[in-house]
């Protein structure tokens, strides 16, 4: 008897290692499925935190751009600086710089931070 006729409890040997082989690849594809199904989520996990950092930097982008808005921060250092625009008696032209550099105008004393005006 050649070794593909024998039998095994009423099986040919060659049968049951097709059974083998066809057991071992159905567990490997099923292995295979299970690996890429969890590494699917973890990559949609990823995308989602992805997307909600993305979000977050647009919320801190549009912040940034209304603290550095002009108007606010001229506003802000008029109420607490006592800055403001630069009277006309301050102002010089580049021909006076020389003489101004020897004979500097006071500086008005700012006010003091929580002192009443």
């Amino acid at each position: 008897m050649s070794l593909m006729g024998r039998r095994i409890r009423g099986f040919r040997l060659v049968d049951l290692l097709a059974f083998a082989v066809l057991a071992v690849l159905i567990l490997g594809v099923y292995l295979a499925k299970t690996i890429a199904g969890k590494e699917r989520a973890e990559i949609a996990t990823a995308q989602r935190q992805i997307n909600a950092e993305k979000a977050r930097i647009r919320m801190l982008n549009a912040e940034v751009a209304h603290l550095e808005e002009p108007a606010r921060i001229q506003r802000l250092s008029e109420a607490y600086l006592g800055m403001g625009p630069v009277p006309p008696s301050r102002q010089i032209t580049p021909d006076q710089l020389a003489e101004a550099a020897l004979h500097p105008l006071p500086v008005p004393k700012l006010p003091q931070p929580g002192a009443p005006r």
